[in-house]
């Protein structure tokens, strides 16, 4: 790879991560109420929790796969 598109890739990785994470800094103003303190979290953890445990079971049983092979 060209050093010129290296830099240029790099560039615009460093730009896309500051444009996301800019938002995320943000916070609210003083007395906007923020969270009541019963209220359940909403944490998404199915999906993600999901395909994380499929590609990791997928992932051993290649690994083992390999190695009944190798022998």
């Amino acid at each position: 790879m060209k050093k010129n598109t290296l830099v240029a890739a790099l560039y615009g990785t460093v730009a896309c991560f500051l444009l996301v994470a800019a938002p995320a800094l943000a916070q609210d103003g003083p007395g906007s109420g923020g969270p009541t303190p019963n209220a359940p979290t909403a944490v998404p953890i199915d999906g993600g929790a999901s395909i994380l445990l499929a590609s990791g079971v997928a992932l051993g049983l290649k690994k083992l796969r390999d190695r009944r092979r190798a022998r």
